[in-house]
């Protein structure tokens, strides 16, 4: 069974996104001014502020709040690995005035949190992908290794020594740091934040030396010698950091990804659904929007919800599958 999760799409571009959008709208109509929404939403954000889900929020629900007219409003609800803010969703009323922002650990609750009061397969309506970004595997500059192959031989000389960050137990970060420990052969102190700013903090304090940051999160701390970048977890290189080499090198074949999204709870009716994503494509076509997320080597292109919920099935039963395989418990 392959554990890889899917692939980044390349970014279109806005022309890219221009061509593109017509095609996904069943009905033009759906972008014309409803009665959804006539009173300002609620987005849900699962995670603490100036995290990746965070920030994509922001990026993409003010671009919405301009194309729908109405304020879409940020609230981030953190804890239990993103769960709180999921649960408040899930049990919301289907009326689109509640929306969730979620990443790649929505599609691991039900296997790794068993007793939750919600099943997002079965509770939540998938609208639009928002991003798909690889992670780098930063270290402090305390850590012996400047490389991925040195950071898995002093693994190998120092089994359990390294403190290794991740943005919650059953976070994308954690599962990519226990897959690549696996394979890689080594363990590792696994020591779980709630979500990607709070890990940073202590990362750059040295008080943990690893960590599996996203992407688009560690440029300036990289650039100014702050942490170290030993590898990423895409294809090839990446196009802000060029000289940061893919992990696969090392370990071969590993690859990984975070992903964000935007959910409504089940009931929610079909046309606010199809507006919603309507509106989130058409986000993609403000060149603030696509700079901002270009910059932060966000890769992002226009999808329906039925697009978004087969990719959504997919890394479901994959990470799943990795969890069960890999024998990962939270208790």
């Amino acid at each position: 069974m392959s554990l890889n999760p899917l692939p980044p799409h390349r970014g279109l571009g806005r022309r890219g996104v221009l061509a593109a959008l017509p095609g996904l709208l069943a009905a033009p109509a759906v972008l014309a001014q409803g009665a959804w929404p006539n009173r300002p939403v609620r987005v849900v954000v699962p995670w603490p502020p100036g995290g990746t889900a965070d920030i994509v929020a922001r990026i993409f629900f003010t671009a919405v709040a301009r194309h729908a007219g109405q304020a879409f409003v940020i609230e981030n609800r953190s804890g239990a690995t993103g769960t709180i803010g999921a649960a408040n969703v899930a049990q919301a009323a289907p009326d689109g005035y509640t929306v969730l922002h979620s990443s790649t650990g929505l599609s691991l609750d039900s296997v790794l949190f068993p007793n939750l009061p919600y099943l997002a397969q079965r509770d939540l309506v998938p609208v639009f992908r928002t991003i798909t970004v690889p992670q780098i595997v930063l270290a402090h500059p305390s850590l012996a290794a400047q490389n991925a192959a040195e950071l898995v031989a002093l693994a190998k000389r120092a089994p359990g020594t390294i403190d290794a960050a991740s943005a919650g137990n059953g976070s994308v970060q954690h599962l990519a740091l226990e897959l690549f420990a696996r394979e890689a052969g080594i363990s590792v102190n696994h020591i779980p934040y709630r979500g990607g700013a709070p890990a940073y903090t202590d990362l750059l304090a040295g008080r943990v030396k690893l960590y599996f940051g996203n992407a688009n999160g560690p440029g300036a701390y990289l650039r100014e010698g702050k942490l170290h970048g030993l590898a990423h977890t895409g294809r090839g290189r990446l196009a802000a950091f060029p000289e940061i080499a893919p992990l696969s090198d090392t370990v071969p074949g590993f690859e990984t990804y975070e992903w964000n999204g935007v959910f409504l709870p089940k009931g929610t009716p079909e046309a606010i659904v199809a507006r919603l994503n309507a509106l989130l494509n058409a986000a993609l076509t403000d060149a603030e929007v696509a700079d901002k997320l270009r910059e932060q080597e966000l890769l992002a292109e226009p999808n329906t919800p039925q697009d978004f919920a087969a990719f959504f099935q997919q890394q479901s039963t994959r990470w799943q599958g990795f969890v069960r395989e890999a024998n990962i418990r939270l208790d």
